[in-house]
């Protein structure tokens, strides 16, 4: 017998229904959330006991989409799911975020969450109701989690906000934005826009706050007749050992984040934990009064902790520099020569090659998703090697955090790229990441934008990004412009703003505290603004739009349009036509459905080549003109040239030479070069051309003396 619970809500003008007790009845926590016709299931599993010697929450969310949803089978050799797509490492993410900083501090137990889509209507992304069935579970589970948590998308069109748009609404939205938070404050924020003022996207963000707050209530609902008992854990009170620590080390602390260079700060913070270790964990000591692990945890929030005190005490921060004042920006382009575009942007000790590829339609991403197979022509890849950092470490394929912050860097260029009918090429980006101390998506940012503009991809306007700290305390609050690492990890938010002179193309954020409110959001955007123009103005000194002409080294695309009849002409049988042009000229040829033909090739020659050739086949020849053709065959009546494209026509012995002739092979072989004059066409519709009319050596038509009178009734 099923002890099944479930609530059901209307929600943003579609039925939301929670549901639990009757699936996965072995999880900590399992929900099947329905939002229109689109269902998922989350599953929550903790361990009963943390893992001996770990000092970081071992938290994983897992999201997969299952083809089955959308009444699919998966495509390739192998008709099973693989690795996790992008959507769905992004959407994992999506989760982490909002959920990661509401659970107990302390608590370390593996924990493990997997969101299943199991239904698809097309409609409705999965996205939005994953954070939702995610955070009933873990309400339910039992788990020591400060939610409930809802989220919510937010579109804008025709001037409003709108609360989840439907997926074939999004294209005519000016925004993409998601938000998730509790009843109380914002967790997170994730969004593209089309150039949006600051108060319009705060709009949204508390738009969308306030759109999931009957999520909340729903789940609390359900939360009331069907959560498992809270489990017994009770943080662990380390306030004897932080005081110790302190007396041991808190000059050397402050005096060490004090150091402007980073490598030296480390060196010397170091130097503290050794002390520290040497204190409390001497060698050979039988059963310390603390445990390594302890020792390490809490010298983290210690060092925490003094960063924090010394900036809301002084309004100075690691590097000497105030609340908002960015750091040293040098740009450069144009430092690859034989590639297409590039850039070196560097800011402070964070620094970004930036690499662009311009392609044909050849080299557009298909992407399979649920809601149907579509081709991608812009692409940004991010990587991120250890060596950035001054460490060894994996090298392999990207990780989440590169998939992600190269995906931000994307939704920031996007809405500023040419559109295709201006611009026909396929962009990818690729930013190597050499030195990292704070936002390296930013400086990816500020590197695309340049490099595109260097390889003369004619973007709207230059796109910067900055990101944004906080450190709060009670009441008392510092929002911190370009953070450095350090301020990261110790500080309470990354908030990352990115857009031109006009508007903010995207944004995103995260909270490590238990949210924020609309005050601190508004002082972070419009400190965000200031820094956002300042860098554009560093960049601008480097280049402050497009190249007039593309590259030396870069492919050029030209764009010719046939009627869609004729494409079939153009391709020819099993792509004969098409492979012979492409293998006689040296160009590439891609052709669209509705006739759209785009030719490139770094040589003008080749492309000129092409669209000729590709003119003949399409177009009609004219009477009266004179054509350069091919004899292709000789008979005794006279010779067949080819004269236009594939089509061939006849020149009657009579029509070779003024003179008379006497066989055919006299005049012409197979395989001679002639000129030909377009005479018309009999009853059949054959073509009649004639030689004897074109000065065969020339091409020019012969003009022949005006007969006499006499002559003209002779004749």
């Amino acid at each position: 017998m099923f002890n099944h619970h479930k609530v059901e809500i209307e929600w943003g003008g579609r039925p939301l229904i929670l549901e639990t007790g009757k699936i996965a009845r072995q999880a900590d926590g399992a929900v099947l959330a329905t939002y229109g016709e689109t269902v998922v299931l989350a599953t929550v599993v903790s361990m009963k006991e943390p893992k001996p010697g770990l000092d970081f929450f071992p938290l994983t969310v897992n999201y997969q989409e299952k083809t089955y949803a959308a009444g699919k089978i998966p495509g390739g050799y192998f008709k099973r799911e693989g690795r996790p797509s992008e959507k769905e490492t992004l959407v994992s993410r999506l989760i982490d975020r909002p959920i990661r900083p509401l659970f107990a501090d302390g608590y370390k137990n593996d924990t493990q969450i997997v969101v299943t889509v199991v239904q698809h209507d097309l409609e409705n992304d999965p996205d939005i109701l994953a954070i939702v069935a995610t955070s009933a579970a873990l309400t339910l589970s039992g788990v020591p989690f400060m939610g409930p948590i809802g989220g919510a998308r937010v579109g804008y069109i025709n001037g409003e906000y709108v609360l989840n748009p439907h997926v074939d609404e999004l294209p005519e939205s000016k925004l993409d934005l998601v938000v998730a938070g509790t009843d109380a404050a914002v967790l997170m924020v994730e969004s593209e826009a089309k150039e949006l003022p600051e108060d319009v996207m705060l709009g949204a963000v508390m738009f969308g706050h306030k759109g999931f707050q009957p999520v909340i209530d729903a789940i609390i609902k359900l939360a009331e007749v069907a959560a498992k008992d809270p489990r017994d854990f009770k943080a662990p009170d380390y306030s004897e050992l932080e005081a110790t620590m302190l007396g041991l080390i808190e000059d050397e602390l402050r005096a060490a984040y004090k150091n402007v260079d980073k490598q030296a700060r480390y060196k010397a913070v170091d130097a503290a934990k050794a002390k520290v270790k040497a204190t409390l964990l001497p060698e050979g000591a039988e059963n310390p009064a603390w445990t390594s692990e302890q020792v390490s945890s809490v010298f983290k929030e210690l060092q925490a902790k003094i960063v924090r005190w010394n900036i809301l005490d002084t309004s100075s921060r690691i590097d000497g520099r105030d609340l908002s004042t960015v750091r040293r920006i040098e740009s450069e382009v144009g430092i690859l020569p034989r590639t297409h575009g590039s850039a070196l942007f560097t800011r402070g000790e964070t620094q970004a090659i930036v690499v662009a590829t311009l392609g044909t339609g050849e080299d557009e991403q298909y992407v399979d998703s649920l809601t149907g197979m579509y081709k991608e022509k812009f692409l940004l890849h991010y990587n991120f090697p250890p060596y950035s950092v001054g460490e060894t470490g994996r090298m392999g394929s990207p990780g989440r955090r590169e998939i992600g912050h190269g995906k931000l860097a994307w939704r920031a260029i996007r809405p500023m790229l040419p559109a295709a009918e201006q611009f026909p090429y396929t962009l990818r980006v690729v930013s190597e990441i050499t030195e990292s101390n704070g936002s390296s998506s930013m400086a990816t940012v500020c590197g695309t934008s340049l490099a595109l503009m260097d390889a003369g991809v004619p973007l709207q306007k230059p796109v910067a990004g900055i990101a944004m700290g906080l450190i709060k305390e009670g009441e008392r609050f510092a929002v911190l412009s370009d953070i450095l690492g350090d301020e990261d990890h110790l500080g309470d938010m990354d908030f990352k703003v990115a857009g031109t002179v006009n508007g903010i193309t995207a944004l995103q954020m995260d909270i490590k505290i238990d949210g924020i409110t609309e005050e601190i959001m508004k002082v972070a955007l419009g400190q965000a603004k200031d820094g956002r123009l300042h860098i554009l103005g560093e960049m601008g000194k480097a280049l402050s739009g497009a190249r007039a002409e593309l590259g030396e080294f870069a492919p050029r695309i030209e764009v010719m349009h046939i009627p869609t009849d004729k494409i079939r002409d153009v391709i020819g049988t099993g792509g004969k036509v098409i492979r012979e042009i492409v293998e006689k000229t040296g160009a590439k040829i891609n052709i669209e459905d509705d006739g759209t033909i785009k030719i490139a090739s770094s040589n003008a020659k080749e492309i000129e080549a092409a669209k000729k050739w590709i003119h003949t086949i399409v177009a009609e020849p004219e009477v009266g003109e004179i054509y350069e053709g091919t004899v292709v065959k000789t008979a005794d009546f006279g010779a067949f040239v080819n004269f236009f494209g594939p089509k061939d026509g006849l020149v009657h012995i009579s029509q070779l030479s003024n003179e008379r002739v006497g066989k055919t092979t006299d005049v012409v072989k197979e395989g001679d070069k002639v000129f030909v004059k377009l005479m018309g066409f009999d009853e059949r519709g054959k073509v009649r051309l004639s030689m004897k009319v074109v000065d065969q050596t020339t091409g020019k038509e012969l003009v022949r003396e005006k007969k006499t009178e006499g002559e003209e009734d002779a004749a």
